[in-house]
């Protein structure tokens, strides 16, 4: 165990290599210059120059590139080119935000997806059984800001129940207010990711149903839910544990979605605001940040399946 996961951290670094280089030269490659951004329309090239200068966007590619590697092994993502802001500091001033929205969609998928889903296999030829299997098809291929949007107007146009956007200046200091602002954000995730987490529940115990171990419980007895209950989690747990990761990576990659639709000041928001003002920084920073925890989930994923099932153990 301790050389695979060795191995696997390993695989971890060079991932995290990758993708932070990756993301470095995609965004070199793409139109616009920050310097223009910076200075007023009609500003002379000398201005312009100078400018790129400060930057440093007037070196070559691999001297830029060397030195944000040399900063991100110092455990710095740089700094804001309009603000002088450390990236790291303005993600840090997003996570309030970002994580209760995201965890809060993680724990409501799960707690109502897991049922709906095993419900969905136990009555698989019952109309019931049909009628969830369609809905969560349906909400998978609805456009999550399309979900966002009718959200918003039937329950804060239409009802005038919730608000329909925006988070309190106060942040978590009014903490009745934060957590209005965040009911239709999770709600609007939760319809998204708990479709997709119906499907994969109900394909994994459609998968324990066949297996002979719930038939041999069958036969001596045992009704169905107290053979799913007995055998079921013990024996479909590393799928299980697969899907929860799956979820929690894809809860926070939906907030850059969900923000943008409900004016949440998170890190999604962060990333598209980045993204138009071509502040190259902030926009590498925040990508590589959520692209190192999406990979570091998959690594806790990969090391939990392989302590809860012995099967696993063996393979390199």
């Amino acid at each position: 165990m301790l050389g695979y996961l060795v191995r696997r951290v390993a695989w971890l670094l060079g991932s995290l290599f990758v993708a932070g280089s990756a993301v470095f030269f995609l965004l070199r490659v793409l139109p616009g210059d920050p310097a223009v951004t910076l200075l007023a329309v009609g500003s002379s090239p000398d201005q312009l120059a100078a400018v790129r200068h400060r930057l440093g966007t007037d070196r070559p590619l691999l001297v830029q590139y060397g030195h944000w590697f040399g900063d991100l092994l110092a455990g710095n993502l740089g700094a804001s080119l309009f603000t002088r802001t450390p990236v790291l500091d303005q993600i840090a001033g997003r996570l309030p935000v970002t994580v209760p929205l995201a965890l809060s969609a993680f724990v409501l998928s799960l707690l109502v997806a897991v049922p709906i889903g095993v419900f969905a296999a136990v009555r698989r030829h019952g109309a019931l059984g049909l009628a969830v299997s369609t809905l969560a098809q349906l909400g998978i291929a609805l456009p999550v800001f399309w979900v966002g949007i009718v959200v918003v107007w039937l329950v804060a146009v239409r009802w005038r129940v919730l608000p329909p956007g925006g988070f309190p200046r106060t942040g978590w200091q009014d903490p009745a207010a934060a957590v209005q602002s965040l009911v239709l954000p999770v709600a609007t995730l939760t319809i998204a990711q708990g479709s997709v987490l119906v499907r994969y529940v109900r394909s994994a115990t459609l998968d324990v149903l066949s297996q002979e171990y719930v038939r041999t419980a069958r036969s001596l007895g045992y009704s169905l839910p107290r053979a799913l209950l007995r055998h079921g989690p013990r024996n479909g747990a590393a799928t299980v544990v697969q899907i929860l990761g799956i979820l929690l990576a894809s809860s926070l990659l939906g907030t850059v979605v969900i923000e943008s639709v409900f004016a949440l000041p998170g890190l999604g928001s962060l990333l598209l605001t980045s993204v138009k003002a071509r502040d190259l920084p902030v926009v590498q920073g925040t990508v590589f940040a959520m692209t190192a925890t999406v990979l570091v989930v998959g690594l806790v994923v990969d090391v939990v399946q392989r302590l809860v099932d012995p099967r696993l153990r063996g393979q390199a």
